[in-house]
């Protein structure tokens, strides 16, 4: 069994952050870990909802030495409050920050946050934006393996290969969809539609491979 302890929505706010509150309630939950722990009790701690992007890391070294170290839980943090309908936007910059800086677990946060119950597609979108901060923050951290995924796509972008793009890709489905949907003019479907026939890419693929580079 674990036991989860704290409030994950507090602070509620940006002007509550790393308050004589929350750090008195991060106190209380060390005095509550070892409790637990002398029960021989697995514990995972709730930590803060809306801090500062400035706050956070500060905030993850607070927890690990009030708490010992035990795993973290955090609701984001979202660092900033004007946002709503893109909260799982500004959950995942402060996920991204606090899980580099220690944070064992992020709580995915949805567009729908502060408004009303997430249907589905929140859910879906608030999933991969906390999948995404969760990896950038591997990556910063130099997890063995996390990298690789990215390097695999950098090589397949370069050999604008969508199929191994799509496969390296969070949400294949929506990347595809949004090539298929808007594809270039004209017979120049290797690259996108952002340059089209101008790609830097598809042009230096074709000088390096001594074939004519069709610009005009």
């Amino acid at each position: 069994m674990t036991i989860s302890l704290g409030d994950a929505c507090r602070p509620g706010c940006l002007a509550d952050a790393t308050d004589v509150c929350q750090i008195d309630e991060l106190v209380r939950l060390g005095e509550l870990t070892k409790r637990a722990w002398a029960h021989n009790v697995q514990v995972l701690v709730e930590g803060p909802g809306h801090v500062p992007l400035n706050q956070i890391a500060a905030n993850m070294e607070v927890q690990k030495n009030v708490c010992m170290g035990a795993p973290f839980y955090v609701l984001g943090p979202l660092v900033t409050d004007i946002a709503p309908g893109y909260d799982h936007i500004t959950s995942a910059i402060g996920g991204a920050v606090a899980a580099m800086h220690g944070a064992a677990f992020l709580c995915y946060v949805t567009p729908a946050e502060h408004l009303a119950l997430p249907n589905v597609d929140d859910v879906r979108q608030g999933i991969i934006a906390a999948k995404i901060a969760a990896h950038a923050a591997d990556v910063a951290k130099g997890v063995p393996g996390a990298r690789e995924i990215d390097d695999r796509m950098a090589e397949a972008r370069r050999a604008l290969d969508w199929e191994a793009q799509y496969a390296c890709a969070l949400d294949p489905e929506t990347a595809k969809g949004i090539r298929e949907s808007r594809m270039p003019e004209g017979d120049h479907s290797e690259a996108c539609s952002m340059c089209g026939k101008f790609c830097a890419v598809r042009s230096m693929n074709k000088a390096l491979n001594n074939e004519r580079v069709d610009i005009l």
